[in-house]
């Protein structure tokens, strides 16, 4: 008996977080970061149009919560409408499908689904979807599981779509982490063809058979730790996903395409000189879309009065450049060490000199944190007076 063939193109993304606030962002930043996560939904209609995709799956949490702004949710609901091929949502954790659902709202828009049950869809002849979506913020078992656990292999393209967090990845201990095993299972077999997961918000293969992935956020959400790469190392992308399927054997491609605009980082620098100074600032500098970067940093180590005053001094001119430039102040650690040539050549007399011997020696200690600001303002006005 002659098999069959069939072959599709589709986009995975996930975690949209559609309303999605930062606490760091000032409010005219926060409104750039807005109006880009919206951008980002627009740019998977593009790719879909590039690469020729039939459709896109978004893998949950569609929107940051079930309660959005009016405004919000209205230019949300129009970017979708406006994609060019049909989209399926799947309900997250942040947005499960619960009586008072957000995704109510998307009925009756031409081109939108909501996977609301594990009953497979027909997205045309011999290629399905087979959703698990989340009926509430915290399933007790393993959805994925639970969704082809009736499923017998199939000579259409079956595409699962899934959220959540992977047993053997992170740390989370709950009987809602999806099997692996029993999605490699059901791959190897021609009951599933392709798993589409949402949650993590890096991009990320699982397991060994390129089938199973993670397509992480198209816009990024949380920072890429610098100097060790962890942290939310690849988030920004949407997955271009190609499925050829003969008989019971599947040939799948996945291509990650860049999406996001915008970039958060935390760094660290150690400096013990004016040298290491200017090599810091150089590095703020580098940062090509200073509007939509958002870095938090960790100084370390000592420096002189006037280092330090041109530490701040180019800080304090670059912090309304960024969308946000602040300092993580659990981990720095920045020590005043003036030379006794500085020290002697303050112009300060009398009680502000004894003043600021004894501001110096408490930022020495790194007990007193504002300290080490009281010297830098009381060395500035000196200077300038």
């Amino acid at each position: 008996m002659e098999t069959m063939a069939h072959a599709v193109t589709f986009i995975h993304t996930s975690d949209l977080q559609i309303g999605m606030t930062r606490s760091f962002l000032p409010a005219e930043a926060q409104s750039r970061f807005d109006d880009s996560r919206l951008r980002a939904v627009e740019k998977l209609g593009a790719l879909a149009t590039e690469h020729g995709a039939e459709f896109i799956v978004v893998a949950g949490d569609v929107f940051e919560h079930n309660a959005l702004e009016r405004a919000t949710l209205g230019r949300a609901l129009e970017a979708l409408r406006k994609l060019p091929v049909p989209v399926y949502l799947l309900p997250g954790n942040h947005d499960p499908l619960v009586a008072d659902s957000i995704f109510a709202s998307t009925e009756g828009i031409e081109g939108v689904t909501v996977l609301g049950s594990s009953e497979p869809i027909q997205v045309r002849e011999g290629v399905e979807i087979v959703a698990a979506p989340l009926m509430t913020k915290y399933p007790s078992e393993d959805l994925c599981a639970r969704a082809i656990r009736d499923l017998k292999p199939s000579e259409n393209i079956r595409i699962l779509v899934g959220h959540g967090q992977v047993e053997g990845y992170g740390k989370e201990e709950t009987a809602a982490l999806i099997n692996l095993p029993c999605l490699e299972a059901a791959l190897d077999n021609g009951t599933i063809d392709y798993v589409a997961l949402g949650d993590t918000h890096s991009s990320q293969s699982l397991g060994v058979s390129g089938r199973v992935w993670f397509s992480g956020s198209p816009e990024t959400t949380d920072f890429l730790e610098r100097e060790s790469g962890g942290g939310e190392a690849d988030s920004g992308n949407a997955l271009v996903v190609g499925v050829e399927k003969q008989g019971l054997s599947s040939d799948v491609r996945v291509e990650k395409a860049p999406t996001g605009a915008w970039a958060f980082e935390a760094r660290a620098w150690e400096v013990a000189d004016a040298a290491d100074v200017e090599q810091l600032i150089a590095d703020l500098r580098e940062y090509p879309n200073k509007d939509r970067t958002v870095v938090k940093y960790a100084i370390t180590g000592t420096l002189g009065l006037e280092a330090n005053a041109t530490l701040q001094r180019e800080l304090a001119a670059l912090e309304p450049v960024f969308a946000a430039l602040y300092e993580r102040e659990r981990l720095a650690d920045l020590r005043l060490a003036p030379s006794d040539e500085e020290l002697e050549n303050v112009p300060l007399s009398g009680y502000a000199r004894e003043a600021m011997h004894e501001l110096v020696q408490r930022s020495a200690t790194g007990a007193d944190p504002a300290a080490r600001d009281a010297v830098n303002l009381l060395f500035r006005l000196s200077t300038e007076v």
